[in-house]
């Protein structure tokens, strides 16, 4: 074979190779994760579709999708590259953002209402940041295990396991329309403010939620619309009676 040839053949697998690289790519930074356990009444809306639709045992879920269950209905969600996000009944998760990359991965969902479990163990050398927004607060994992409520009024997260940070919805939209009119952030992202869990419970909703804070393994906090929030130690003991939290905790022994 000729060089010409050999050349002429290279630049053709090249012009096939490049594209289908750019497509997997695109389509794995799309891909929010799959569902892997549906119970009960699950419906997908996907992105673009004005019709729900029963959602189907590993069904691929895309940035953009959302999720809904009904009364007595739950659903699990395995993360592209590792990680669960389940919703418990009554809820509707909307799938916002992914980007899956060999050692970073960043999940973005919006809690509409309902309950959510995040359970993301990070690999060793690996970032992984799994975010969820509610009508009220919104948290993002920096440890292990999380679980949020929902509520237009008020929303909650309690940490089981790592640490989680919590900041509020408005705060970060105003650091977006700061960054975008000046290129400059309004509301500083780090450091953040570590709160040990405290022995007594603290006045109720006295300080507005105004940057981020951590919290740890323990700890609960309800943060209102206005800002408020009332962050203080759960009772644990209580808190295992719920059956969501029971169904989590005996998913994740399974793993």
């Amino acid at each position: 074979m000729g060089l010409a040839v050999k050349q002429s053949v290279r630049k053709s697998l090249l012009t096939l190779i490049i594209p289908l690289i750019l497509i997997s790519q695109i389509g794995l930074a799309a891909e929010f994760g799959k569902i892997t356990l549906p119970l009960g009444k699950v419906e997908v809306l996907v992105a673009g579709s004005e019709n729900w639709s029963r959602a189907m045992p590993r069904q691929a879920l895309n940035v953009n999708d959302q999720i809904r269950t009904a009364v007595k209905s739950r659903c699990e969600i395995t993360l592209t590259g590792g990680g669960i996000v389940r919703i418990g009944e009554n809820s509707e998760l909307v799938l916002t953002a992914a980007n899956v990359k060999p050692m970073t991965k960043e999940f973005n969902a919006t809690l509409k209402k309902g309950n959510a479990w995040v359970s993301a163990k990070a690999a060793f050398g690996e970032k992984k940041n799994v975010s969820i927004r509610t009508p009220t607060a919104v948290a993002a994992i920096r440890g292990t295990v999380y679980r949020t409520s929902a509520g237009e009024d008020e929303s909650s997260v309690l940490v089981y396991e790592g640490k989680v940070d919590v900041n509020q919805p408005t705060n970060l939209d105003a650091e977006a329309d700061q960054e975008k009119s000046t290129g400059k952030p309004k509301f500083k992202l780090g450091p953040v403010t570590e709160v040990l869990a405290p022995t007594e419970v603290a006045g109720p909703y006295e300080v507005s939620l105004e940057e981020w804070i951590t919290l740890v393994e323990g700890m609960q906090i309800n943060v209102r619309k206005d800002g408020k929030y009332n962050m203080f130690k759960f009772d644990q003991v209580t808190d295992a009676g719920d059956e969501f939290v029971q169904w989590n905790k005996e998913l994740d022994g399974e793993e």
